[in-house]
């Protein structure tokens, strides 16, 4: 076996890399950037070497600089994690040619699977069916434009060697393709150093549906199941699962032989994954082959019990697969939920900044994997597991220069139901302060009856959110639950600061017990009686809700029982009542006595300054290019300009018609949240 593997990757996944290293009893070696010095996956290695400035063209991706610091740490193989160098055949060549191994496929292989074109080639001529489209070299846009209406509209722009939702562009007309088609370019050149862009039939109402793959060098292949990807977000996916909820058990077999079948063709060796888009009928088509290990892999892991990494390791020290076919069971159900550093209040744009805070919930071992521990046999009825793969710290920089990804949170339970639940406990107690995340957005996902009911597509987001994620509004029950309990929270905090300032007489304030809750639009007058294990809230209608907890003013989080159901609320304070996030809402709840209550119904509401004549900088970025000048008149819905963060551009399009009067930044200018970039009249 291995002494000493280098990670040629940062961030969560490097960690990941490590844990299992670690339990093997193989040293590590992490490499940085100037942006990750005191990046976690640094902290965890046994050794760390610099190689080069933030931007990835200049340091992760820079193979001579990767190659130096293997001779220079004297690793005996190489893990690529996903992304970077991962699916780059000529790194793999260079490993070769220096004697140390890869930890994933042969270079014909990459050669072949990799890349998105050649595979598709490869997948028709071996029989398997794939989505119509045009595979080769797309010259310029005009050409773009004419393939997308050879092969009709809608199509995916798509490029050749990407991966992650880089370089995909969904385009419906000609104006789209020609535009998609330049963007697709320049993310894929920034972001894999390899602008080729492919195009495909867009395959309306599909579900992505993926099979996880593992062969060794000695001829042996088989696939641990599927994982459900619909969820997706402008192609990067947001929430899976394993297995899916919608094939059934002949077309996961077909699915999985065709996929080994494929990947022995071309001599595949270590972990992969073979996309499929699976219609209503349970027609499934060949996407696209990733070589390398997938994002979502732990929730494969969660229901299998197999560590893939710890796999890939093996096959590329030359040991035979020690597991079968008949050995891959499906062992309960598991969630991953991916935590990005964007604001779903803003369009979902990129976050950066510093982590205030940052608390997961607690991980919890149970079904078949968790954080690479192996378990054996059933799990006891109503036993979960949470598990949080994470790059990030308490303190910590999320930087502007790689992907948003914070932390890939997985819950596993003996049921899909139950899983979901879970997930909706860990997403609830996860804290993150200090930039814009997805936690809502997921929490509201994990609600979604369309969810629920396992009855998802690839158009799901686009289809539930069109104008965008705007929060949750929560039915008036579970508001009523979340007033009982602020309420009894505001007494609890009444008579601390009675305490503290010595008004106490006999150690008992004069608390009063009528209270008016205020939240989400609803007005709710309560009485509260307490005793020594909780609070009775009364309300004006008749109902009693009994609170318990032991949340004290000061904590961020309060685990409470509400009418004999767990109620999980992130607390903070503002005048006159709490902040308190749940379930995906977001929300202030004013806990006023009567008079307090009869008084703020009689102030004015405050009007929000008038911004629609400025175009503001939705996110920390850089300016890729202005579309217009001073004086140009434009429309609804013309791109105004272009920006680049964490790797995607956005562009910036017009609200309404108008003409442009100033411009105050330019191409190249980097610039922070609400900039103004220019002025209208």
């Amino acid at each position: 076996m291995f002494n000493k593997i280098l990670i040629a990757n940062r961030g969560e996944i490097a960690c990941r890399v490590i844990k299992t290293a670690r339990k093997m009893g193989i040293k590590t070696v992490a490499i940085y950037s100037d942006a990750d010095k005191q990046a976690l996956h640094v902290k965890m290695a046994d050794e760390a070497i610099h190689i080069g400035p933030p931007p990835a063209n200049q340091s992760y991706i820079v193979i001579d600089k990767v190659m130096e610091a293997i001779k220079s740490s004297g690793a005996e193989a190489v893990h690529p994690g996903y992304g970077f160098l991962s699916e780059n055949s000529k790194f793999a060549e260079a490993l070769s040619a220096a004697g140390v191994a890869f930890v994933g496929p042969p270079v014909g292989a990459i050669e072949k699977m990799g890349d998105k074109i050649t595979s598709k080639k490869i997948a028709k001529e071996a029989g398997v069916s794939t989505v119509p489209g045009y595979m080769g070299i797309i010259a310029d846009a005009d050409e773009a434009v004419k393939i997308s209406n050879d092969v009709g509209y809608p199509v995916m722009l798509k490029a050749s060697a990407g991966g992650g939702g880089k370089g995909m562009r969904i385009a419906w007309n000609d104006a789209e393709a020609r535009e998609g088609f330049q963007s697709s370019k320049n993310e894929a050149a920034n972001s894999f150093g390899d602008d080729r862009i492919f195009i495909e039939k867009f395959v309306t109402q599909p579900r992505h549906i993926e099979i996880q793959v593992l062969c060794d060098a000695h001829g042996n292949g088989i696939y641990l199941n599927e994982r459900e990807c619909s969820i997706q977000r402008r192609n990067q996916k947001v929430v899976e699962e394993a297995p899916s909820p919608f094939l059934d058990a002949a077309t996961r077999k077909a699915m999985g032989e065709q996929s080994v079948a494929l990947a022995q063709a071309v001599g595949y060796t270590s972990a992969g994954t073979v996309e499929f888009i699976v219609d209503g009928d349970k027609n499934f088509y060949f996407l696209e082959m990733n070589t390398r290990l997938q994002v979502e892999h732990p929730i494969t892991e969660m229901i299998t019990g197999v560590d893939l990494v710890e796999q890939m390791i093996r096959v590329a020290n030359g040991e035979a697969l020690s597991i079968t076919q008949d050995d891959v069971q499906i062992n309960g159900w598991a969630i991953e939920n991916r935590l990005y550093a964007e604001d779903p209040y803003r369009g979902f744009l990129p976050s950066i900044g510093r982590l205030t805070r940052y608390r997961p919930p607690a991980e919890i071992a149970a079904g078949p994997l968790l954080d690479n521990d192996k378990w054996h046999g059933d799990a006891p009825s109503g036993e979960t597991a949470v598990r949080n793969d994470t790059g990030v710290y308490e303190g910590g920089e999320i930087s502007m220069y790689y992907d948003p990804m914070i932390a890939k949170l997985c819950t596993w339970a003996p049921t899909r139901a139950e899983a979901i639940e879970r997930m909706r406990v860990a997403l609830d107690s996860f804290e993150v302060e200090g930039i814009g995340h997805n936690l809502p957005f997921l929490s509201a996902v994990m609600d979604h009856p369309i969810f629920v009911a396992g009855e998802m597509t690839t158009a799901f987001i686009e289809e539930q959110y069109p104008d965008g994620f705007e929060g949750v509004t929560l039915e008036e029950g579970e508001l009523r639950r979340i007033a009982a309990a602020t309420a009894a929270m505001h007494r609890v905090g009444e008579i601390r600061r009675a305490r503290v300032s010595g008004r106490m007489d006999n150690h008992e304030r004069k608390v009063g017990s009528d209270w008016n809750v205020t939240l989400q639009e609803h007005s709710f007058d309560v009485t509260i009686t307490a005793d020594k294990t909780g609070a009775s809230v009364a309300f004006a209608d008749g109902e009693t809700l009994r609170v318990a907890g032991d949340w004290t003013p000061g904590d961020h989080l309060a685990t409470m029982t509400v009418a004999d159901k767990p109620l999980i609320l992130k607390v903070g304070k503002i005048s006159g009542g709490f902040r308190i996030r749940t379930r995906g809402a977001d929300m202030k709840v004013h806990v006023r006595t009567p008079l307090q209550a009869e008084m703020a119904r009689k102030m004015p509401v405050k009007v929000p300054p008038d911004t629609s004549k400025l175009l503001l900088c939705p996110m920390p970025g850089l300016i890729v290019k202005l579309d217009v000048q001073v004086g140009d008149e434009v429309q609804e819905g013309q791109a105004l300009c272009t920006i680049e963060a964490m790797k995607m551009e956005n562009i910036l399009r017009a609200e309404k018609k108008g003409t442009v009067t100033k411009i105050n930044a330019g191409a190249g200018d980097s610039l922070s949240v609400d900039d103004v970039i220019m002025e209208f009249e």
